[in-house]
């Protein structure tokens, strides 16, 4: 009860925990769970190795990657408590900005797609605490929550910077898995080079 009171009053993280104090109540630990993830599904970016690949859940948190993906995006995959997250990457991690070279149009439109998963799950707390810590160490996610744009995720393409070959232009195709529609396969692959295809 006191948890979809907190939810109703749109309560941040310590307001909530004061709240259940004086009720009385301890605070629910700070620990956050991994999204459940099959195996399978798990193993499929290491088979797309050397085309950076990462599986996503509907917060951004980082599920499973290959190592290609690891390299072209440093500092995301951490041994931190919490799981990697490709929203605090891109807008808490420095090394960001320089790897996503068109990084304003970028960060934007993940936050449009961040608004609207979120959206779906009010008052989970992945979402309301990724929230916080967004507004809390971003200033352009203080100016731009309050536009409420709002975008699908989608294929595309995008320009990194890769840590040995500089920058380069990148086709990126989202998949959802069709067990669980919010979480998202997403793939890259140099769009100047033919495909590649793992060999079994």
């Amino acid at each position: 009860m006191l948890n979809a009171l907190a939810a109703a009053l749109r309560l941040d993280r310590h307001e909530h925990d004061h709240l259940l104090r004086l009720a009385g109540h301890a605070p629910a630990a700070e620990t956050e769970e991994r999204e459940p993830l099959p195996a399978e599904a798990g193993a499929v970016p290491l088979l797309l190795q050397p085309n950076p690949a990462y599986i996503i859940g509907g917060n951004y948190d980082v599920l499973s990657h290959n190592q290609a993906a690891h390299d072209l995006f440093p500092r995301l995959i951490t041994e931190a408590d919490r799981p990697a997250n490709f929203a605090r990457w891109v807008f808490l991690e420095p090394v960001a900005r320089d790897v996503l070279v068109d990084w304003e149009p970028e960060a934007r439109g993940l936050l449009g797609r961040l608004r609207t998963l979120a959206a779906r799950h009010s008052g989970d707390p992945r979402y309301t605490r990724l929230i916080e810590d967004l507004n809390e160490g971003s200033p352009e996610v203080r100016d731009w929550w309050p536009r409420y744009e709002v975008q699908a995720r989608h294929s595309g393409r995008k320009r990194l910077r890769h840590p040995q070959r500089g920058a380069i232009d990148y086709a990126y195709t989202a998949f959802h898995l069709a067990e669980q529609l919010e979480q998202t396969l997403v793939v890259y692959a140099d769009s100047s080079e033919p495909p590649t295809v793992a060999q079994p």
